[in-house]
């Protein structure tokens, strides 16, 4: 029994160390186990850069970045910002934005200016050190923007600009930057819908010998060909119409044969002004239809009217936050109604004070046209350029014309010239004193063959600028725009008149 015992404890022992052994190997083979995968677990990390060994991205600025836009980007990648990937930064300038790449952002737009007097229109890329760049919200109707390679900012938006721009390059770039950095630069451009287009034009006067000319070429759509595409590009395209629609015109008299309407809808006409001495030479009925037939055709007037009443009512345009109340009045040798009959908006002083008083306490741009006086010295086949002067015309123009701006009116413009006329700054406004003829029949003369389209562009309320855009017509009366060159001669000769 004893040995029995012995027996058994010594086997008893065997399977306790054997047990022991096997667990010491188990144990053994799952540390190991344990080991290796640390071991791939944290290696792949290492090598991966991923986990506990993971470097965070980090903002690479290039040499071509500004100090300034440095700072800028520091605001949005600061320290508790943790990239994934890296990001390179730089910057260039360019002329066009046209195919601006996804991960480039425009950071600022600079705009070519010079003095409001320059006569000079256009800049080449290579010149821009002769010229002051401005940031585009310092841009004001007191300097003159230039083009850039014959692209003018206000009608381009892409182009005619020095364009500031900020390029991201990241392997996360849509999921990562993008997030981060769109607010910075949202909106920097301007669009098409913050900006009002307003083309004025001078005299219209469909009449006389472009009766005759209707007659030979029968499409009153003729004399629009070469400025038609222009004007109708415009928000607000008017002009100052002589010559009321009757079926008794001739081409011996200021009345326009009624399908002249079709040339006023192919410039895409939009406000006829009614201050001219001439409407009602046809008669009050003809005046009277004509004002209908404007109705018709969606064309609203200023500065006359069916009515004394009517005529004096400003003419109020809302568009594209910016609000204009326009005004037009008669100062002339007549046309002007007084009482229930038809005419032009007999200027009296009382009411031009308390008209333009009354917009610019309700905040709204005033612009003030006026039938004055006319010059008559152009009556030459010759280059004369005395009415180019403001004090050319009967009167005290130039003292008229600035008194209006006294009390208040931001651009005061002559319509009664047939010949254009010089124009100033003056006080917080801007004066155009005679915009010559668009449409007439006087083309023996030079002077009374050329206009001034005057382009203005509103932003916000505010006029970004006044572009002087030079026509001229010969003797089948289809006005054109000028030739840059001959452009700039003429915006010199006016200059040069000015008070």
């Amino acid at each position: 029994m004893y040995y029995y015992n012995i027996i058994y404890a010594i086997i008893i022992c065997n399977m306790t160390y054997r047990d022991k052994d096997r667990r010491r190997k188990i144990l053994s083979i799952a540390t190991l186990l344990l080991v290796l995968f640390l071991i791939v677990f944290f290696g792949l990390q290492f090598f991966t850069k991923t986990g506990i060994f993971k470097v965070p991205g980090v903002v690479i600025y290039d040499e071509s970045v500004s100090q300034e836009e440095i700072i800028k980007l520091n605001s949005v990648f600061n320290d508790e910002i943790v990239l994934e990937k890296d990001v390179v930064v730089s910057a260039y300038d360019s002329f066009s934005i046209k195919d601006l790449a996804k991960n480039d952002f425009i950071s600022e737009i600079y705009v070519p200016v010079a003095d409001y007097y320059e006569s000079r229109n256009d800049v080449l890329e290579f010149e821009e050190s002769e010229y002051k760049y401005i940031p585009i919200d310092e841009l004001d109707f007191k300097q003159k923007l230039l083009s850039i390679n014959n692209k003018y900012y206000l009608d381009e938006l892409t182009e005619g600009a020095k364009f500031r721009v900020i390029s991201f390059e990241s392997e996360l770039f849509d999921e990562e930057i993008l997030p981060l950095i769109s607010d910075l630069y949202t909106d920097k451009n301007i669009s098409t819908d913050e900006i009002l287009t307003f083309a004025q034009t001078g005299v219209t006067a469909l009449s006389r010998g472009v009766n005759r000319k209707l007659g030979q070429v029968g499409d009153a759509t003729f004399f629009a060909n070469k400025i038609g595409d222009y004007l109708s590009k415009f928000d607000i395209t008017h002009t100052s119409n002589e010559a009321s629609f009757s079926d008794y015109a001739t081409s011996e008299n200021i009345c326009a044969k009624p399908e002249f309407v079709n040339t006023l809808k192919a410039i895409g006409l939009d406000v006829v002004e009614l201050t001219g001495n001439h409407n009602l030479d046809c008669g009050d009925e003809s005046a009277l239809s004509t004002i209908d037939i404007y109705a018709e055709n969606n064309i609203q007037i200023v500065g006359g009217g069916k009515t004394a009443e009517d005529a004096a009512k400003p003419l109020k345009i809302s568009q594209k936050e910016t609000n204009i109340t326009f005004l037009a009045y008669n100062l002339s040798t007549g046309g002007a109604t007084y009482d229930s009959t038809p005419g032009a908006n007999q200027y009296y002083e009382e009411n031009a004070t308390a008209e333009i008083a009354v917009a610019k306490e309700r905040g709204d741009f005033v612009l003030v046209d006026v039938q004055y006086y006319e010059c008559s010295a152009y009556v030459s086949e010759y280059e004369d350029p005395t009415c180019d002067y403001a004090n050319s015309s009967a009167g005290d123009q130039v003292g008229f014309f600035r008194h209006l701006i006294d009390l208040g009116a931001d651009v005061v413009v002559g319509t009664s010239a047939h010949q254009p006329q010089t124009f100033e700054l003056y006080g917080d406004g801007a004066i155009y004193y005679g915009l010559g003829n668009l449409f007439f029949d006087q083309a023996w003369w030079p002077g009374t063959t050329r206009s001034l389209i005057l382009a203005h562009y509103f932003k916000d309320g505010k006029l970004l600028q006044t572009k002087l855009m030079p026509t001229s017509y010969d003797f089948d009366y289809q006005p054109s725009l000028l030739d840059e060159e001959s452009r700039e001669w003429f915006i010199k000769r006016l200059t040069n008149a000015r008070p």
